[in-house]
C-alpha cells in the first residue's frame, strides 16, 4: 500500500507546524525562554511542569500521519501495529528529564491500555537538543536498536534520569545501560555508538521535527494533535480515546 504524502497531508503538516510553533513560543515566553542549543533551537522550554502547560492543540484536517510517521514493519524504534487506528510520534532527547518522566509515568499505561490491544502505534524520533552527550545517547539508542533492545535501553536510561537537570551520559555510562538492558554484543554496541553510522538518520529526525515546529522535548503528535511537555496519563488518554471514537 502506498504511503506517499498527498496534498492534504502537506496541508496537515503545515497546520501542525504552525500550531506547535505557536505553543512553543508561548511556553518559552511564560518561563523566560531557555538557553539555545548549538544550532539555535530553544532547549529550555522542555522543562515545564504539568501545571504550566497549555491544553493540547487540535489540528484541523484529516486524521492522518502519512508523511510524518514511517509505518515500517519491524521498525525497532516503534511499537504497535503499522495499521493501528492511532499513531503517535514522540520527539525525544535521552537527556531530557521530562522525557524520562513520560517514560516512567505515562508510557507503561499507554502500552498496556492501547499498544498491546493494537489501538496505538508509538514511533520514536530523535531530537537531541542538549549538547553532544544528547547526540551520543541518540547514537547509543540506535546501536541498541540494531540488537533488538531499543525500548529496554530507553527504559533503563530514563529510569536512572534525575527529576530535574540533564544527566551525564558519557560513553561508559551508556555502555553500562546497554548491559543492563540486555544488549548481547557489548563490543559491537560500543563500536556502533562511537561511529558516525547513525548521524544521517538522527539529523533526518531532527530536521523533520523542526520542520513541524517541534523544537522542545518531549513533543508528541497523535493523529495530528500536538502535545508539548510532560503531561498526565489522562491527557494522552483523552486524545487517544477521541481519535478512536472519531
Amino acid at each position: 500500500m502506498s504511503r506517499r504524502p498527498s496534498v492534504p497531508v502537506i496541508a496537515l503538516s503545515l497546520v501542525v507546524a504552525v500550531l506547535l510553533a505557536l505553543v512553543a513560543i508561548l511556553l518559552a515566553r511564560e518561563v523566560g525562554g531557555g538557553e539555545p542549543s548549538a544550532d539555535g533551537s530553544a532547549a529550555g522550554t522542555s522543562e515545564v511542569s504539568d501545571d504550566r502547560q497549555t491544553s493540547p492543540e487540535q489540528a484541523p484536517g484529516p486524521e492522518s500521519m502519512e508523511g510524518i510517521a514511517r509505518f515500517e514493519e519491524g521498525d525497532p524504534m516503534a511499537m504497535g501495529p503499522v495499521d493501528a487506528p492511532v499513531v503517535m510520534t514522540m520527539y525525544t532527547d535521552f537527556r531530557c528529564p521530562f522525557c524520562a518522566k513520560f517514560s516512567r509515568e505515562v508510557e507503561p499505561a499507554l502500552v498496556e491500555e492501547y499498544v498491546e490491544k493494537g489501538d496505538l502505534r508509538i514511533e520514536w524520533r530523535d531530537l537531541p537538543i542538549f549538547g553532544e552527550q544528547s547526540m551520543a545517547a541518540a547514537r547509543a539508542g540506535r546501536a541498541a536498536a540494531d540488537q533488538g533492545r531499543f525500548w529496554e535501553f530507553t527504559e533503563v536510561v530514563f529510569a536512572d534520569s534525575p527529576d530535574r537537570g540533564h544527566p551525564d551520559l558519557g560513553e561508559e555510562k551508556l555502555v553500562g545501560y546497554a548491559r543492563e538492558a540486555g544488549v548481547a554484543d557489548i563490543e559491537r554496541f560500543r563500536e556502533d555508538m562511537t561511529s558516525d553510522r547513525y548521524d544521517e538518520a538522527i539529523r533526518a529526525d531532527y530536521e523533520a521535527a523542526t520542520a513541524l515546529g517541534a523544537t522542545s522535548t518531549p513533543t508528541f503528535l497523535i493523529n495530528g494533535t500536538g502535545i508539548i511537555g510532560a503531561r498526565s496519563t489522562e491527557t494522552f488518554r483523552n486524545v487517544i480515546d477521541s481519535s478512536l471514537d472519531g
